[in-house]
């Protein structure tokens, strides 16, 4: 696909988007098609991604130690690149190499996001304001692998997986705490908590080693609930999102190379696989009826891409 076609399809995905936003979310996806592809040789691997309101994409690139924008036309502006650790990263927990995981952003535009490095002096929670620097505003141990994050708009505090098996609470005027741990969130021989999202009165997590889906509900007086399993069997859990229907999912399956529909009741199908273009999916977000899916090419080594699909009927 040329480049001009490529743009294309990215626009015509943002306008349908929008056209559809104030539609329910549906059952099935459709019409999936690959509207941008990234360079491996730059270590341009897509790790999370969050949406602005006007269509504009945030990306980590994991293994650049890049947050990038990607235009609604499908433009690529690398925002900021991170420094990189004294060892090289070689003592990153489970992985052996730096990397920039997951990325939110506030109403006003600040980009906060996690680098894992296995090194105090940079491992932790970082923000990026509008044509400013990026900072660390909240270190995090050299032995945490802080992976998916989400901020409450509402108390302005962000939420951090850990997956050596933790859950972290970060304001974002700085410090952290453990908010919740468990045998739940623990990795079974690789990675445990991974993606993270807040939805209707709880942290929402997954687990990789284990597949699951874990709803962790927030007490009033913001500590954290007991850990519930809210779905099992969905091997190689990444990151996911909801679709705006219930507790209705959709998750990227990174190490199997798919994407599945998990239902309120826990049960799933999968709805995208690597014949619709899927390259190790590590995140996904959804805006109106439009599902965005990066793909980082962790296990194919072969075109990070970011893939649109649609809710359909």
């Amino acid at each position: 696909m040329s480049a001009k076609h490529v743009r294309k399809a990215f626009v015509a995905a943002i306008l349908a988007a929008s056209t559809f936003a104030a539609t329910p979310a549906y059952a099935a996806l459709c019409a999936p098609h690959v509207v941008q592809h990234f360079d491996l040789a730059k270590g341009q691997t897509p790790e999370s991604i969050v949406l602005a309101p006007n269509g504009t994409a945030y990306v980590t690139f994991a293994k650049a130690r890049q947050i990038a924008e990607i235009s609604p036309g499908g433009k690529i502006r690398i925002l900021a690149t991170l420094p990189a650790p004294a060892d090289g990263g070689a003592g990153t927990p489970a992985l052996g190499f730096p990397l920039t995981v997951g990325i939110d952003r506030a109403s006003d535009g600040t980009l906060y996001f996690l680098y894992a490095t296995g090194t105090a002096d940079l491992t932790g929670v970082w923000s990026l304001r509008p044509g400013g620097t990026p900072r660390r505003i909240a270190p995090l141990p050299a032995g945490s692998l802080p992976n998916g994050l989400a901020l409450d708009q509402r108390t302005r505090t962000l939420y951090v997986a850990d997956s050596t098996g933790a859950v972290w609470k970060v304001p974002t005027s700085g410090g952290a705490a453990v908010w919740a741990s468990g045998e739940e969130l623990k990795p079974a021989g690789f990675l445990g908590a991974n993606g993270l999202k807040l939805h209707d009165g709880a942290v929402w997590v997954t687990n990789l080693d284990l597949g699951t889906i874990l709803r962790i509900p927030l007490r009033a007086n913001g500590s954290a609930g007991p850990v519930q399993v809210a779905a099992t069997g969905l091997t190689g859990i990444d990151d996911f999102a909801f679709t705006g229907r219930g507790d209705e999912i959709i998750a990227a399956l990174d190490t199997v190379n798919e994407v599945a529909l998990v239902k309120s009741d826990g049960t799933h199908e999968v709805v995208l696989t690597a014949a619709d273009g899927l390259q190790g999916p590590t995140s996904i977000a959804v805006r109106g009826r439009t599902v965005y899916v990066p793909s980082a090419a962790y296990l194919t080594a072969k075109d990070p891409n970011l893939l649109l699909a649609r809710l359909g009927h």
